[in-house]
């Protein structure tokens, strides 16, 4: 069975929106969960947090960054084409209660996946806070998508093109020093996510992030995605991919990604010179 593509859209340079036909996936999804897709036959298998769902007609969104050899793939499919299979819903789903007031935090690409987790903690009935975040106003989307999500929604860019100046942690210090806030959760880059859980530790609010680290098989059998959470050896991708962001080793998770992206990138440097050793 393939998964046809029913819209494309590159919402900010090399970001893109796909909608796809899932209805299988569609029908158990909820917000906080992922896929695993190929988008070729012998094609690696990449994991990619679900962006919305239309429990009606089964088409599933997801938002993705074109920066590696399967995304540039499936970059280059339009509508109408098809990705060879697409495993989901995986994961643990966020788990969504009225907790009062909650405050959602994206970093960078972690904004599609903060969209289903922030308005279904809306429609939980609580007060929601959305804190979007990226280094300039071009990579900010879904402007419209967020505010009908959340109860506020607030922008910061690292240059000061859109929103605010700064990060989205200015942002979320500012709100925990004049209200209470019952609940956070981080999603995006792991030094955002840590640097959200050094500010709410001293002050006791419940925070998760929403971990991100290398997956292959998305049943926890090949161990890559494992994280340490309170001393404990986790897996995110069947014990997560949400955790208690207080509990969780960043300095390990960092160092681990850090020697994934080093041998990537020696991997990329060997099949330049084989490339090059073709034409000579």
């Amino acid at each position: 069975m393939g998964y046809k593509i029913l819209s494309k859209k590159e919402l900010c340079p090399n970001q893109y929106e796909l909608v796809i036909e899932a209805p299988y996936v569609v029908r158990n999804a909820k917000a906080g969960q992922f896929i695993i897709f190929r988008a070729e036959e012998n094609g690696e298998r990449v994991p990619l947090t679900i962006a919305d769902v239309n429990k009606e007609t089964g088409a599933l969104t997801i938002v993705f960054m074109a920066v590696g050899y399967s995304t540039k793939k499936l970059a280059e499919l339009n509508e109408g084409d098809e990705l060879v299979d697409l495993v989901g819903p995986l994961g643990q789903p966020t788990h969504i209660e009225k907790y009062g007031t909650v405050v959602c935090l994206a970093g960078g690409y972690g904004a599609a996946p903060c969209y289903l987790i922030a308005k279904a903690f809306k429609e939980a009935g609580n007060k929601v806070y959305m804190v979007m975040g990226a280094r300039t106003k071009e990579l900010i989307f879904w402007q419209d998508k967020m505010k009908d999500a959340c109860s506020e929604l607030f922008i910061t860019t690292d240059d000061g093109t859109l929103g605010e100046k700064g990060f989205v942690t200015g942002v979320l210090d500012r709100i925990i020093n004049s209200e209470k806030v019952d609940y956070v959760i981080a999603v995006g880059p792991m030094p955002m996510m840590r640097a959200v859980a050094d500010m709410t530790r001293d002050k006791g609010i419940y925070t998760e992030a929403s971990m991100n680290p290398i997956m292959v098989d998305g049943t926890g059998m090949c161990g890559a995605c494992r994280v340490t959470v309170g001393g404990e050896t986790k897996f995110a991708c069947v014990d997560g991919p949400d955790f208690n962001a207080h509990l969780i080793d960043f300095d390990e998770v960092i160092n681990r990604t850090k020697i994934y992206k080093e041998q990537e990138q020696k991997r990329n440097e060997n099949c330049n010179l084989f490339k090059m050793a073709d034409r000579i």
